[in-house]
């Protein structure tokens, strides 16, 4: 109970047993039934002030109502000591309802102040088990990834000698198609994008068993500028984008803002991103990819029509093994989010404007 609100309910008590006590005054001795009634009136403040304000309470107010039935005794002073003793009897009835319920609101409200110690401990407790809890899912989580990713490890390990016997093979057979077909050929420049796709594969590999065991990628490697590298990755990409008749709009920034980055791993990163817009949108979808200037460097920003992404499982999107596709690993988006991040950048997942969901890759500028 709020201080002045006491305040306001001990006072308006003792206007109460001011009030029966000039009652009392008034009234004629011989009016015993009117006397009778203030008589039983004056517990009602006696036990509302024990209950509010405990002992303390209590007895003050059953002493205030003894005074203000003092006068009242003066009446039965003639009539004799059995009647002036029945009257005087009232105050000692006064003071044990006063006594008495004043110890049991006491005992009261010391077992509510208990209970509620005891609830706010047992709130604190919840909630440290509940942190617990989490923080244990949390844990349990980590392990199950820690173990996907061991496991991932060794059999990388084996999977990489498997994948690069035969791409040595296919790089020497490239070679040789190479020095039969001349530089001025209308196919040479297949034969160059085949030789390039077998290196990267080659670095690909090397980055998954990297990624795998907790490494740093492979040192900075040949510097190409963005839109080159979207462009590449549009033609490597043309065939699946015409199996489901995508349109695709590639919009750099008006102006020349050349912006040099790892050809290797931006390549590796944007097929990524596209792949999983071509399997978003349905047939005859759009894609739109814009590359610009923002404040601490440059960005690449991937839109498609498709369903979008639910808020809600935006933080599961970039994590290893978490996959919304049938045939998927789960691996592309955490390995592409973790070269962009070495490089300096990040990846926004937000929605896009033509309705899906967009992934804007922000890499900063070194020369800022």
């Amino acid at each position: 109970m709020k201080p002045n609100r006491e305040i306001f309910l001990f006072v308006l008590l003792v206007i109460c047993v001011a009030v029966i006590g000039i009652l009392h005054t008034i009234t004629p001795g011989h009016m015993i039934l009117y006397h009778d009634t203030y008589r039983r009136l004056s517990y009602f403040p006696i036990t509302i002030g024990a209950i509010l304000y405990g002992i303390w309470g209590g007895v003050c107010l059953a002493i205030l109502s003894c005074l203000s039935f003092v006068p009242h005794l003066f009446m039965f002073w003639a009539s004799g000591p059995e009647a002036y003793y029945s009257e005087l009897s009232e105050i000692l009835f006064y003071l044990a309802a006063g006594i008495v319920i004043g110890l049991i609101s006491s005992r009261e409200n010391k077992l509510r102040e208990k209970y509620k110690t005891l609830s706010e401990k047992l709130g604190r407790s919840y909630k440290r088990l509940h942190e617990n809890a989490s923080q244990l899912v949390e844990a349990e989580k980590q392990l199950g990834q820690s173990q996907k990713l061991s496991l991932l490890g060794k059999v990388s390990a084996s999977l990489a000698h498997e994948i690069k016997n035969p791409l040595a093979s296919i790089k020497g057979a490239a070679e040789i198609l190479a020095d039969e077909v001349p530089l001025g050929h209308p196919k040479y420049e297949f034969i160059e994008i085949m030789r390039s796709e077998i290196s990267r594969l080659n670095h690909s590999v090397e980055d998954v068993l990297k990624y795998c065991r907790g490494q740093q990628y492979r040192d900075k490697g040949r510097q190409e500028s963005i839109e080159k590298i979207i462009n590449r990755v549009v033609l490597l990409l043309d065939a699946g984008l015409k199996e489901k008749l995508i349109q695709v709009s590639i919009r750099p920034e008006p102006g020349k803002n050349l912006f040099l980055t790892d050809e290797a791993v931006m390549i590796q990163v944007l097929m990524n991103i596209i792949i999983n817009a071509v399997d978003a949108v349905e047939k005859n979808g759009r894609i739109i990819i814009e590359s610009g200037k923002h404040e601490k460097g440059f960005f690449i920003r991937v839109s498609d029509d498709g369903p979008g992404i639910d808020k809600d499982l935006v933080k599961e999107v970039f994590q290893s093994f978490v996959t919304f596709k049938e045939d998927g690993t789960g691996l592309g988006l955490s390995i592409s989010k973790r070269i962009v991040e070495s490089l300096g950048g990040k990846i926004v997942i937000g929605e896009s404007t033509l309705g899906g969901a967009a992934f804007t890759i922000y890499l900063p500028d070194k020369n800022l």
